[in-house]
């Protein structure tokens, strides 16, 4: 094996195989049965820890009411929109042995808790449960049918043979309310 234009056998294209040995053999006995190099435990550990929130802080529990972090920086969600459907910024004093060391010490929510942009919000839990149901039922309910009737429309129109010029299926269940409706904690 010639050692190249700079005299250096570590620079030799073929000299980290022959020192390192064949990498397929490396990575065939790394991957499991099913194509990964996981296993099924530690691949479903990663996907839960992939949902927590680890940044902003686990919060104590307010008695009668669901709490939720709202950012300051959406213009499509802003804080004045939730104020209007009923959240209520949550002061430190509400949260002892919380709250003090996240309060706002200046501004228009001096005394509120905040992390980075985020702030902390209340809602009654009644009332949390009022907006789950409306946007979380009843407007996908609505879009639904909305859905299944322009599939409807569409199945109705023709050709000039009177064939049906589309076919749809799967459209059956749309816009059906369930059984029961959903209960949200």
């Amino acid at each position: 094996m010639s050692k190249g234009q700079f005299n250096d056998e570590r620079l030799v294209k073929g000299a980290g195989a022959a020192v390192r040995g064949d990498r397929t053999e490396a990575d065939a006995d790394r991957l499991n049965q099913d194509g990964t190099s996981l296993s099924p435990e530690e691949r479903r550990r990663a996907l839960r820890q992939d949902w927590v929130q680890e940044i902003l802080p686990k919060i104590p529990p307010i008695q009668g009411y669901h709490l939720c972090w709202v950012t300051t920086t959406n213009s499509a969600d802003p804080i004045y929109r939730r104020m209007q459907r009923g959240y209520i910024p949550v002061k430190a004093s509400e949260l002892p042995n919380f709250g003090e060391q996240f309060m706002v010490r200046e501004g228009e929510f001096q005394g509120c808790v905040a992390c980075n942009e985020m702030l902390l919000f209340k809602i009654p839990n009644e009332l949390y449960q009022d907006l789950m149901l409306v946007f979380h039922h009843d407007i996908p309910l609505e879009q639904e049918t909305s859905i299944k009737e322009r599939m409807q429309d569409q199945q109705r129109e023709t050709d000039r043979e009177g064939r049906t010029l589309v076919q749809t299926e799967g459209f059956d269940s749309f816009g059906q309310r369930p059984a029961r409706i959903p209960t949200f904690v």
